[in-house]
């Protein structure tokens, strides 16, 4: 059969409906229509009677330049409230499934204390438990050993927390098999982390029947399961799922690489690698060698060419996406999750992200791609310009930590801090290198699981963006907790990012004012409310410090859950139009107007560690004779077309 024909009929009528609201699918189905006419008509006549018409209602469909631009991005992404989440470290919903050693032979540090235990959840990070003192080995190697449980089961148990904050959108972490506790190191794609379902060892016979390059094979494990249903729960609080898809590099266990090491040049899989040197049977060494990446040799890197990953890999990882974009198979993806978010995404060949996106649009045109296109040159603190990826035929968004630092820059540096101007013209960047609707999609990070958090920057000032690292023996890192004052520093910062454009994403527990330095300090197990958790007071090297109590921040969860919801109110802060109104640099004041049609807002920062007085005449810009913050639910008159606001040291207001 034609394989347009074949096609044709199989198009759901879920993807049928797409034809009449989205232009893409109206111009793809009706070209393939012209295609089947042509290959399967031999009257030469009607030929070209139905090339006229379908030409004609080509042009005149609901595809034109203009409807196309609307549809560059998923509408959805525009409103989106991100957070996202570290499985391991959120919450253990199944203590029946934690790990154990045989769980993470492959996984560094590769060895365990003989008495190795699960870390108990609500212990002091930096104190050791009995069996780490046991090793002789320092905290950080102990730290790669640990494990809390987190599981799939602890993200459907918190659901309802996620939809109170005001989430609608929820990005893990990987959550594929894997040894470690990041899972940045695939064992296989095909199925979720064993340790992450409520059956590990029934999972573990499962996908030892299965051959792992014929998906007719592939069965459902209970973790496979457990996932489905949180895909459909978090559908049914309106809440979007993403995963992270590793594919530039895997882990030594990755099935396709432990063939490779077993048979080496004999596997079929040999050319999936760089594979720099081979094992010589007739020495008692093993020779055999590879490349990982960055030089880490449990990261092994999956081979490329100058269209990307090979095209055995390519296929391999189209089934992969399919399995998780449409796990029936009918044709209807809401079942399936809503997007990627795809790791060191500029380490593969933007020509494969070009097929990506074709496999994953012609199953979900409304679902949403962001990659990790972040440093272009770490050592001199100069982030990438990701606009290449965002032509419209790669990603819709990049995580933009462009946007936090800026933020950063003006809130919490002291001297280094940045003017309203300055400021300013880092937005105008962001304005210039990205297309609006790209820009209305970024995730806007602060921290995340591979920087130091909020908070702590707010402790390390003068730190870069993930420059701060981790405290060394002869290396001082401020690991505390924030003080009120720094406290106040973080809402600032995350108020802004709730009022200006592009898409908040929130890193698990900064909403609960957990604090943590670079990787893996900023991975602790999250803090939930209704726990009594060890108060802080070790350090990793023995050093004195203060003792912080650790427990849910309601202060804090509060202040988000406000911001949040005045966002999710108002389409004002996610698509509307952002014009400054005030620019004082000597005061460090800041103003800016969001409006979407009849809705109008004036924000007004003061970043700076003093009280400001200022009047302004927005009487003139609004024409109303009082304004309403929103946060404090204050209400301001205006005295001869002029309203006066006192502000105290790192406030914001917001006014209606």
């Amino acid at each position: 059969m034609n394989r347009e024909i074949e096609f044709f009929i199989n198009y759901s009528p879920h993807r049928i409906c797409t034809v009449f609201y989205c232009p893409f699918e109206f111009k793809r189905i009706t070209c393939i229509i012209i295609r089947i006419i042509f290959e399967n008509k031999e009257n030469i006549k009607m030929k070209n009677i139905y090339f006229l018409f379908f030409a004609f209602v080509l042009m005149l469909a609901p595809g034109c330049e203009t409807q196309m631009e609307a549809e560059r991005v998923p509408s959805w992404a525009k409103e989106a409230v991100w957070y996202q989440i570290f499985p391991e470290r959120f919450n253990n919903g199944d203590i029946n499934n934690d790990p154990a050693p045989v769980d993470m032979q492959a996984a560094w540090p590769f060895e365990f204390a003989a008495d190795w235990k699960v870390t108990p959840w609500i212990s002091d990070w930096y104190s050791m438990r009995p069996w780490e003192k046991n090793t002789g080995k320092d905290f950080y190697w102990n730290v790669g050993t640990r494990r809390y449980g987190g599981d799939i089961q602890g993200i459907l148990d918190k659901l309802d927390y996620l939809k109170e904050l005001g989430i609608n959108a929820v990005y893990l972490n990987p959550v594929f098999e894997a040894p470690s506790l990041h899972k940045y190191d695939a064992a296989m794609y095909r199925h979720i982390d064993d340790n992450f379902g409520p059956d590990p060892d029934g999972d573990k016979t499962i996908v030892k029947k299965e051959n792992p390059a014929d998906e007719s094979t592939w069965q459902w494990t209970s973790a496979d399961k457990l996932f489905l249903k949180l895909i459909k729960e978090c559908h049914n609080r309106d809440i979007k799922i993403i995963i992270d898809g590793v594919f530039n590099h895997c882990g030594t266990s990755f099935w396709a690489f432990r063939d490779v090491m077993e048979k080496q040049q004999k596997s079929n899989y040999a050319g999936w690698f760089t594979i720099k040197e081979w094992d010589d049977p007739d020495t008692e060494e093993n020779e055999f060698d590879w490349e990982g990446w960055y030089g880490i040799r449990s990261l092994p890197e999956l081979k490329e060419n100058e269209q990307g990953l090979i095209d055995p890999i390519a296929a391999h990882l189209k089934k992969i996406v399919n399995r998780w974009m449409d796990p029936d198979g009918d044709g209807n993806p809401e079942d399936g999750i809503d997007g990627w978010r795809l790791d060191v995404a500029d380490m593969v060949d933007i020509n494969f992200w070009k097929k990506f996106r074709v496999w994953v649009k012609d199953i979900n045109p409304d679902a949403y791609i962001t990659g990790e296109v972040w440093w272009e040159d770490w050592d001199n603190d100069v982030m990438t310009n990701a606009s290449d990826w965002l032509q419209g035929d790669a990603f819709d968004a990049v995580m933009n930590y462009r946007f936090g630092r800026a933020v950063k820059h003006l809130v919490i540096n002291e001297e280094t801090k940045i003017t309203p101007s300055a400021f300013i013209d880092s937005l105008k960047n962001l304005q210039r290198d990205y297309h609006p609707d790209n820009l209305a999609v970024l995730m806007n990070y602060f921290g995340s699981h591979d920087t130091e958090r909020l908070a702590t920057m707010v402790q390390n000032p003068e730190a870069s963006v993930d420059h701060l690292g981790i405290p060394g023996p002869d290396r001082y890192v401020n690991i505390e907790k924030p003080s009120p004052d720094g406290y106040k520093k973080m809402k600032l910062a995350a108020a802004m990012q709730l009022t200006l454009p592009g898409a908040p994403a929130i890193y698990y527990g900064d909403e609960a004012g957990m604090w943590g330095p670079d990787d893996p300090d900023c991975r602790k197990p999250m803090v939930w409310p209704g726990l009594e958790y060890e108060n802080e007071s070790g350090d990793p090297f023995g050093r004195k410090r203060n003792t912080d109590e650790v427990k849910f921040n309601d202060d804090i969860f509060s202040w988000y859950k406000k911001l949040i919801g005045i966002r999710n109110s108002y389409e004002a802060f996610s698509i509307g139009t952002l014009k400054f109104f005030l620019i004082d640099d000597d005061n460090n004041l800041l103003g800016y107007k969001r409006k979407w049609k009849e809705q109008e807002f004036f924000v007004i920062v003061n970043s700076s560690s003093n009280s400001v007085k200022t009047i302004l005449p927005l009487k003139k810009m609004n024409k109303k004779d009082n304004l309403k913050d929103l946060i404090s639910s204050k209400v301001f008159s205006a005295e001869s077309g002029e309203y006066t606001f006192n502000l105290p040291p790192f406030s914001i207001m917001i006014l209606n």
